[in-house]
């Protein structure tokens, strides 16, 4: 293989896939676009997956916890005030001390309220929280899967996907590692009309964005309680997942489609042990009547109604540009080249959405592969593409996931629905941060990797001479392998 024909394969799998790891050069070969086109015909699946539980299973797991932490703190509460009942003198030789304990009652109560509450919290305490087991296995299985894979251009879609329709492990922990795997993985390489409706009717984006309990002004719940319509949803589905901003659609457009949307809920898991936790459409919720989106009527008085507008949103010319833009910067410059974008949002529109051509697109193109790597990873794929380095495929997700948290990349934690932004001036000041977590890492793995191996059998010496010099030079392996990780051609792609 020349020179030349390395250097592509190097760029190919840090621009597209998850970074080089032992044996990566050789599954890419001789043709990096072939080979990142034929990773997509491989299984999305995890094949671990079948050991954790769904959404919906995790979801009542963790509200069964929450049930019994509320009983065992409420009965440990009565228990106490019982106990403090029973300490109260009654006997009438008492009658001396009862006194003294009336004049000084209002403290004594304080301390009584204080006693009870604490009683309470250390029984709701001595009941685990399965959300945060869950949130680790599914973590693992996820960075596992981009450490094993051959080039993970695959997988970052699926990172890709996730971050476009982001949900936040804040607020809905336990079910954000299944919605991955359920509404994302499965439908990364389908066609987008599908990953919509799969993401938008899924019970953790439902419950992120506040639509279980939106209720329209005229259904049967909206009149009888009073409450209202949430427009969370609508809103964020036109504006970050589908149109864009400043596409045409206005207020009316968004409070129309928030009506179009009452009624998508899930299962109550107290109601429903078996079923709790799962979508279901409930028409007390739904605003009766048509709706008008974008200039078309919708009639339907179902969950149907919401499909159709969705589907209608898949289709729209801007969705498809939108959704190039954001690939493009994704993938190959904070600036998007106008012409890829354009060639990938004709494909959008000429295949129905069809996802894995649109990648194949982009990967097929001469503008995708101009230019040195110049684009500053962000911290989750510059971690996972450090460790790849050194061949280790097995991970400890409390450290990784706390790695991550440190350099403001939190797993499934972003701080608003857009997800995580894909520009370097976004990154550029938690740099020194990455020094630190590149240091530790050293450490732990400088016994077992050799700088120098993974600049000559990792990266086949496509590595800028002044980086090969100064890990040549280092006082020590570890900070060698700090220097080579801390290196533009591991921070780049």
């Amino acid at each position: 293989m020349s020179n030349s024909a390395k250097a592509e394969a190097v760029l190919a799998l840090h621009r597209f896939g998850m970074g080089p790891r032992p044996g990566s050069l050789a599954a890419v070969g001789t043709d990096p676009r072939g080979a990142l086109i034929a990773e997509l015909d491989r299984p999305l699946a995890l094949s671990a997956a079948a050991s954790l539980p769904t959404s919906a299973k995790a979801y009542r797991t963790v509200a069964d916890a929450n049930a019994r932490r509320a009983a065992r703190a409420k009965q440990a509460q009565q228990q106490a005030k019982k106990q403090q009942v029973a300490a109260v003198p009654t006997a009438p030789g008492d009658q001396a001390q009862a006194q003294a304990q009336t004049e000084g009652q209002a403290p004594a109560q304080g301390q009584e309220k204080d006693a009870a509450e604490m009683a309470a919290k250390q029984a709701a305490d001595a009941v685990p929280d399965p959300g945060r087991p869950i949130y680790l296995q599914e973590a693992k299985l996820r960075i596992e899967a981009a450490l094993a894979a051959d080039i993970g251009f695959a997988e970052r879609l699926v990172w890709f996907w996730s971050n476009h329709f982001y949900i936040s492990a804040y607020k809905i922990q336990s079910m954000s590692g299944a919605y991955e795997r359920e509404a994302i993985r499965a439908n990364a390489l389908g066609h987008f009309v599908d990953l919509l409706l799969a993401v938008e009717g899924h019970p953790a984006m439902l419950f992120y964005l506040d639509n279980l309990g939106s209720m329209g002004a005229n259904s049967i719940a909206g009149i009888n309680r009073s409450r209202g319509l949430n427009e969370n949803i609508a809103r964020e589905i036109m504006e970050l997942h589908t149109l864009g901003v400043r596409t045409g659609y206005t207020q009316d457009d968004v409070i129309s489609f928030a009506n179009v949307l009452t009624g998508w809920t899930l299962v109550p898991p107290g109601d429903n042990p078996e079923h709790g936790g799962e979508f279901t459409f409930n028409p007390r919720l739904h605003e009766p009547g048509g709706q008008t989106v974008l200039g078309k009527r919708y009639e339907q008085e179902d969950a149907e109604q919401g499909r159709a507008v969705l589907r209608d949103l898949a289709a729209h010319p801007a969705t498809a540009t939108h959704v190039a833009t954001k690939l493009v910067r994704h993938f190959v410059a904070d600036e998007p080249p106008p012409p890829l974008v354009e060639q990938m949002a004709k494909t959008f529109r000429d295949t129905e959405g069809d996802l894995k051509q649109v990648a194949i697109t982009m990967v097929s193109s001469d503008d995708a592969w101009r230019g040195s790597p110049s684009k500053l990873k962000r911290p989750s794929e510059w971690g996972v593409g450090m460790v790849r380095a050194t061949g280790i495929t097995v991970v400890d997700p409390t450290r990784f996931t706390a790695g991550q948290e440190l350099l403001g990349e939190g797993l499934w934690r972003p701080s608003a629905p857009k997800g995580y932004p894909d520009d370097e001036a976004s990154w550029i000041d938690g740099i020194g941060r990455r020094l630190d977590i590149a240091n530790n890492f050293a450490e732990r793995v400088a016994a077992t990797a050799d700088p120098q191996g993974i600049i000559e059998d990792v990266f086949a010496s496509q590595i800028a001479p002044e980086v090969k010099q100064a890990v040549g030079r280092a006082e020590s392996r570890q900070q060698a392998l700090a220097l080579l990780f801390m290196s533009a051609d591991f921070q780049r792609r």
